[in-house]
């Protein structure tokens, strides 16, 4: 098995939303914002490669979405097919893409434009598109405080090509690839636990823990449908981690790829932090 850290590009959220009741006061010395109150955060994806299978958990904002709504988010730097090709992977050698949850900024790269602009196709011409059963109803029935973050055009047309296929639920996915789910954030969020070949795990966090700056269990985003789930379902995820002594990886810090954890008798906190997946790998 090979994993490997595929980027999505960088893009920017309000501050304050990211960090929930947090005061600015603290959290602006973790994150440091622009004029506009906008920190900058990373859509780092994970391509795991079985051999058999080459898995691309989520990917990114894509850039099908029109101006105006860029200009909120300022997407910037690496792009996704580049990203890959720089690991030697083309989209058509994706199998599977592994979707954690539905979020514009987690499956936007999952369908593009045809060249004429006038069609929307997947972007992994031979992958199949794996979410729940209750992620997907949530996600083409969303409540008002994610209706902005669920657009249809993203999520219809995987279903519309036939290679969508729904999880029953937690438990093993694939020899090699467990799945946690977690309903704090989202619906039935999706985290892949995959159990590397010397033995150790790594969890990608996802939205449960998008960042090192937010492994304390009070820093919950203001996204969150359940910020009281959110925290329970950290800890416990977390408390896996820090037994197993296994690595956890952040799809959205901008400095820190992964870390390894520690417990201070209140918090789950960063032991060693790794730049990169691959220092980490070899760390």
């Amino acid at each position: 098995m090979k994993l490997l850290e595929i980027h999505a590009g960088l893009f920017k959220l309000d501050g304050g939303a990211m960090f929930g009741v947090v005061p600015k006061s603290i959290w602006s010395k973790l994150v440091p914002p622009d004029e506009r109150n906008l920190c900058t955060w990373a859509m780092r994806l994970l391509l795991i490669d079985t051999g058999d299978r080459k898995v691309l958990v989520d990917t990114g904002m894509g850039n099908k979405q029109s101006e105006k709504f860029f200009g909120y988010y300022e997407p910037h730097g690496p792009k996704l097919e580049d990203s890959l090709r720089s690991a030697g992977y083309g989209l058509e050698d994706i199998t599977d893409v592994f979707l954690t949850h539905l979020h514009f900024d987690h499956v936007g790269g999952a369908i593009s434009k045809s060249q004429d602009g006038e069609t929307l196709l997947p972007t992994f011409p031979n992958a199949l598109y794996w979410s729940n059963g209750a992620h997907w109803d949530a996600a083409l029935s969303p409540n008002a405080r994610e209706r902005a973050s669920f657009l249809e055009e993203n999520i219809l047309p995987i279903q519309q090509s036939g290679r969508l296929r729904l999880l029953d639920g937690p438990g093993q996915w694939i020899p090699g690839i467990d799945v946690e789910f977690v309903y704090g954030h989202t619906e039935a969020q999706m985290l892949p636990v995959v159990r590397m070949d010397n033995g150790e795990k790594l969890y990608y966090m996802a939205d449960l823990c998008p960042s090192v700056h937010h492994l304390k269990a009070s820093y919950v985003i203001g996204y969150d449908i359940r910020p009281l789930d959110t925290m329970e379902e950290r800890t416990k995820i977390l408390g896996k981690a820090h037994k197993e002594h296994a690595l956890v990886m952040f799809e959205h810090g901008v400095d820190v790829a992964a870390c390894r954890l520690d417990f201070d008798g209140r918090n789950y906190t960063s032991a060693i932090n790794y730049s990169s997946l691959g220092e980490a790998l070899k760390g």
